[in-house]
């Protein structure tokens, strides 16, 4: 009987594997046939059915890379060391590693914080100052986020993930900004701080011809969540480009809350069209802010600077109480968003250079502690963020961090709809995996852990919190090997008070800098 078993089993395998054979051949007959009739395709028509697995192995090429072939500092925009270190603070876990720094120490661009002889004792530390933005709106924003959210849009995010970050946001007291998508219900679920930005489309904004709707404002305003306005003049990974989002993320939803048609490619103008000088950029932010009641800025990925020297002069003109209630600086760092490679690889300045220049053009002009400045680009890491913090910056924002505390592991799907870990898709089969309550508790990890480390650096430094670090507390690695003072590679520039007499102030300017890693 078992022998008789044993033989229909063995006899079903051999029926199963030559019908598997006759198949395999089949298909490599139709597709060799394929193969040779086509013109798109010279491998393939070159050589048919192994042509093939050229394509395959370019596909599978990045995925290998980055698990088997990569060393941990090596991949790009993010290498393994600094998404180690993103996943284990967001799950809480030990941080700490073993026999010595993995990083090239005498690189150009290496980044290094002067230890002080008596650090700061646990005793003495404090958490980040508080900082108010907008001290002439009738409703000013104070908070004490160090490191926020930066904007990432609704449609080009899940409502997953919008969901997760809100109440990651929610418990760890940054603020989530809702991106240039418009104001979503799963924005506002957490229950978080939220900063609104405005886009060269007018999402969630706009009249039926496209225009910035005063009424909408009045009504986002009211929504006592809603503490600052934005106007994004263009972000780090397009300058020059508006937001891009595809047709097949374009649901019925996304169409209304961004006042679009649904199954079309949301594609916004590459600029503002009511805003082509820094007349009327100063004219609608005094708008917005009088309407709304509330602090209002603009983000910016700097390029050509001299705009910025007129924006300050005409500040000046007008007077400090009409000024930017802030600034975000993003940079060719930045790149969150799909867009063509030649804008994301060679369009702006990297922060390295931007965020130092700007802070010290308000510094020269007098307007540094009105205007406050947020920093954007690649800060995903205690160390980048010290960074920005010790160049100027009074608060840091990061999108990809954030993600990678949701579960992002770098895949480069996010305008394919294909997202695997269901962080930028609207496939509820690949969302399903992302669940929001427990990616809030990442989230909100990943942040505290963030602020943690940043206060690390500082007490090792000898100060008590973090916004008291400054350029002198850093060396950066220059060509020769040997280290130099952050301080005079961007030199403190000296401003003239009233009676004309020179005055030094505590910031620096240089319009370049080695790389910073």
């Amino acid at each position: 009987m078992e022998n008789s078993i044993t033989l229909t089993i063995l006899g079903l395998f051999a029926l199963t594997l030559t019908i598997g054979i006759f198949a395999l051949i089949i298909t490599a007959i139709v597709l060799y046939f394929i193969d040779v009739n086509q013109s798109s395709h010279t491998i393939r028509r070159n050589y048919p059915v192994i042509g093939r697995f050229r394509y395959i192995f370019e596909h599978l090429g990045e995925f290998f890379r980055q698990y088997f072939f990569a060393m941990d500092r090596e991949e790009m925009p993010f290498n393994r060391a600094e998404r180690s270190w993103v996943y284990r603070s967001a799950k809480n876990v030990d941080a700490n590693i073993a026999f010595g720094s993995t990083r090239d120490l005498s690189s150009a661009g290496s980044v290094m914080f002067l230890n002080a002889a008596f650090p700061t004792l646990e005793k003495d530390a404090a958490l980040p100052a508080d900082i108010t933005l907008g001290p002439y709106c009738r409703q000013p924003y104070t908070t004490q986020s160090l490191f926020s959210i930066s904007g990432m849009s609704y449609g080009a995010l899940s409502a997953p993930a919008i969901k997760a970050l809100s109440a990651g946001a929610k418990q760890s007291g940054c603020w989530l900004n809702t991106g240039e998508g418009g104001l979503s219900p799963f924005h506002l679920e957490g229950g978080c701080d939220l900063v609104f930005q405005i886009g060269t489309a007018k999402y969630g904004v706009r009249d039926k011809d496209g225009h910035l709707s005063d009424d909408k404002l009045r009504g986002l305003a009211a929504i006592e969540q809603v503490k600052m306005f934005e106007v994004k003049l263009s972000q780090g990974a397009k300058p020059g480009k508006g937001g891009i989002l595809p047709a097949e993320k374009v649901s019925r939803e996304i169409a209304d809350i961004r006042g679009i048609v649904e199954g079309h490619a949301s594609i916004s103008p590459n600029g503002h069209p009511d805003i082509r000088s820094v007349e009327q950029l100063l004219d609608l932010l005094e708008h917005v802010r009088e309407i709304t009641g509330k602090p209002v800025g603009f983000k910016s990925v700097i390029g050509d600077k001299q705009w910025l020297k007129d924006l300050v002069a005409a500040i000046t003109q007008r007077g400090i109480d009409r000024a930017p209630d802030f600034i975000t600086i993003d940079s060719c760092d930045g790149g969150t968003g799909a867009a063509p490679q030649p804008l994301m690889d060679y369009v702006g300045l990297p922060l390295k250079e931007s965020l130092p220049f700007v802070c010290d053009l308000l510094t020269e002009a007098g307007l540094r502690e009105r205007i406050k400045i947020i920093a954007s680009g690649k800060l995903i890491t205690p160390s980048k963020v010290a960074w920005a913090i010790a160049a100027g910056a009074d608060f840091t924002v990061s999108a990809r961090g954030f993600m990678f505390a949701l579960g992002c592991i770098q895949a480069m799907q996010c305008h394919k709809n294909t997202c695997p870990t269901g962080v930028t898709t609207h496939d509820p089969k690949l969302q399903r995996g992302l669940v929001p309550k427990d990616k809030a508790e990442r989230v909100a990890h990943y942040q505290r852990n963030m602020t943690y480390g940043v206060g690390m650096l500082a007490h090792a430094c000898g100060v008590s919190e973090p916004r008291k670090l400054k350029r002198q507390h850093v060396h950066i690695v220059t060509q020769s090997g040997l280290s130099a003072p952050m301080s005079e590679i961007y030199p403190e520039p000296i401003r003239l008070i009233n009676d004309g007499a020179p005055t030094d102030v505590s910031a620096s300017n240089s319009d370049t800098a080695e790389e910073i890693l």
